[in-house]
């Protein structure tokens, strides 16, 4: 058995630096859209007749994901911990520093975004 990698997209050196030589962060990655996604689960009636709406379904997903669901694994160590919490919980936007607090479903749906646009 062996695994051979193929970077899609960036430097194939710092792609392997980051994630290695194996699939993990990738298989991760598909495991929480089918879950997130019931388009994306196999055998199923909630499949998408037309591909725009796919896309409609994947992006809603992928916002959820960033804005709305924080992460153990990116909670962030108080430096004054107050009344039992020793961590500040973040989402994978707080995490790279596109927000800074956790959102709601209902601001992610009524926040109109405009990108900050910077050396054009």
């Amino acid at each position: 058995m062996s695994v051979t990698t193929k970077v899609i997209y960036g430097d194939s050196e710092k792609v392997k630096d980051v994630l290695g030589e194996h699939t993990a962060y990738v298989e991760r990655t598909n495991l929480t859209s089918r879950q997130m996604n019931g388009r994306l689960v196999r055998k199923t009636l909630s499949f998408s007749k037309e591909l725009r709406f796919l896309k409609a379904a994947s992006a809603l997903e992928d916002a959820l994901y960033n804005f709305t669901r924080p992460l153990k694994t990116l909670h962030h160590a108080l430096e004054t911990p107050s009344t039992g919490t020793r961590w500040q919980q973040r989402t994978p936007a707080m995490a790279a520093q596109l927000t800074d607090h956790i959102w709601t479903v209902k601001e992610l749906l009524t926040v109109v975004l405009v990108p900050h646009l910077t050396n054009i």
